[in-house]
């Protein structure tokens, strides 16, 4: 299993900033493939106390250089502790609201959009962070919208209708906690200018 972790705590910035976990079986024929940085946990000599640190030090760059399967940089391990850090400080509670608050800003946003004429959201099952916006009715493509939307200094949704063509002229937007009520207005406030 493998998934980004870059949502932990990590900032936005340029495309950088990332970081992101494998899980497989604690076997070294798996272990020894994997192409980056291993951090990994273990128990400390005090009781109920845990360490992280590099394993498999040997098959890293730093430590035999051209032979080695790794090609990230120390910002990878860097980027471990803070989203450890982050989920160490949030703890199942925090992460509880943090998703509660997620799906109530994405449903807020999902209702506001959906009464801007032009516009229809081709699902109406419950959604988490990510929802699909069609422009079908608006006479305008999503690469218009998009480029209208920047007049604004709002970045548009993903232009899905490539990927898609059975959903029409769609787009895949995202609203996440960082995403304040303001900032979810002001989206739907520049789409019904943009789109009158």
């Amino acid at each position: 299993m493998v998934g980004t972790a870059q949502t932990l705590g990590i900032h936005m910035n340029c495309g950088g900033g990332s970081v992101g976990f494998i899980a497989s079986r604690d076997e070294e024929k798996y272990v020894a493939e994997y192409p980056s940085l291993l951090i990994s946990i273990s128990n400390t000599v005090q009781e109920g106390e845990y360490g992280f640190g590099i394993c498999a030090y040997e098959r890293t760059s730093y430590a035999s250089r051209d032979k080695a399967k790794d090609w990230v940089g120390t910002t990878t391990g860097l980027w471990t502790i803070v989203a450890a850090v982050y989920m160490a400080l949030m703890g199942p509670c925090g992460f509880k609201e943090i998703g509660e608050t997620i799906i109530q800003k994405a449903h807020y946003a999902i209702k506001l959009l959906s009464e801007i004429g032009g516009i229809s959201l081709p699902f109406s099952s419950n959604s988490f962070k990510e929802f699909i916006v069609n422009f079908d009715g608006a006479g305008m493509s999503v690469t218009d919208v998009n480029k209208a939307l920047l007049s604004h200094s709002i970045y548009g949704g993903k232009d899905i209708s490539r990927e898609f063509p059975e959903l029409g002229n769609s787009a895949l937007y995202c609203i996440t906690e960082i995403h304040s009520r303001q900032d979810i207005e002001n989206l739907v406030s520049a789409l019904k200018e943009i789109l009158k």
